[in-house]
């Protein structure tokens, strides 16, 4: 079954059991993906999230410290930014975004802006300095994906303008800018799964050197190994496996990382 439909499948299957559970339709998911609770019992809460009120308020409350670290050893053994590819409803507007620009033939050369993908570090030091000096937890206050996925949740009509913008931008200012460059959420998950367990892997000998793989990856320097020698990617990679399911020649799979325990 090809990677890609199934992380479809669970993007879209989490909203819709929030959806739910905030409707007190089936009480698997309730709350969001900020603070929620999972089968009305098992508290979760977004670590970045729990990390910046820390630091704004320098008090937390024992159930978000719980849910945090549930949170956060799941992601952190799991997969590289598993919350990004197969969770996060804003990869849903960028591949679309991705895909009208390779439709309509709107290639790299036309980016308005092309920062550094260092840049997402750098904000996501930044924010946990300002939120300790203006005791707020700013990336919380002003984060796209918390306007995107709360709207959504919710049904509120005006999360329509979100889609627009993040949608405007991935198209028409900086292809792949929001989740390869911009976002400190994923930077956050960069650094947690430098240790994860379940990684693309790179088998050299039956690569054909096609590099077809280079060209779908939103995170192209992940596969710096590929047509040279053996290798696993490193924690920027979003473990979306649109390399894994181009790749017609078995170069490339999820597998298990050695040397980890």
């Amino acid at each position: 079954m090809r990677v890609n439909l199934v992380r479809r499948v669970s993007q879209i299957l989490i909203i819709v059991l929030f959806i739910l559970g905030n409707l007190g339709i089936l009480s698997v998911l309730k709350g969001n993906l900020s603070s929620s609770v999972f089968f009305s019992f098992i508290p979760l809460s977004d670590p970045y999230a729990v990390l910046q009120i820390y630091l704004a308020s320098g008090a937390i409350s024992l159930n978000a410290i719980l849910g945090a670290f549930i949170i956060a050893i799941f992601y952190a053994f799991i997969a590289p930014r598993a919350f990004c590819s197969w969770v996060c409803p804003v990869n849903l507007i960028t591949d679309f975004a991705y895909f009208i620009r390779e439709k309509f033939g709107y290639k790299k050369d036309r980016n308005i802006l092309m920062p550094s993908k260092n840049l997402r570090y750098y904000l996501l030091i930044l924010s946990f300095i300002l939120s300790f000096l203006l005791s707020r937890p700013i990336f919380e206050e002003i984060s796209f994906i918390g306007f995107l996925q709360r709207g959504l949740i919710i049904l509120n009509i005006t999360v329509i303008s979100t889609i627009f913008v993040i949608f405007a931008f991935e198209v028409f200012i900086s292809q792949r800018g929001i989740c390869s460059k911009i976002c400190p959420l994923g930077a956050f998950y960069a650094v947690l799964s430098k240790f994860s367990f379940i990684r693309v892997k790179h088998r050299v000998k039956n690569c054909s050197k096609c590099m077809d793989c280079i060209v779908v990856c939103p995170e192209k320097q992940v596969l710096n190994m590929v047509g040279k020698k053996d290798g696993v990617v490193s924690s920027e990679c979003i473990s979306c496996g649109r390399c894994v399911d181009i790749c017609k020649h078995d170069a490339l799979n999820f597998s298990i990382k050695k040397g980890l325990l």
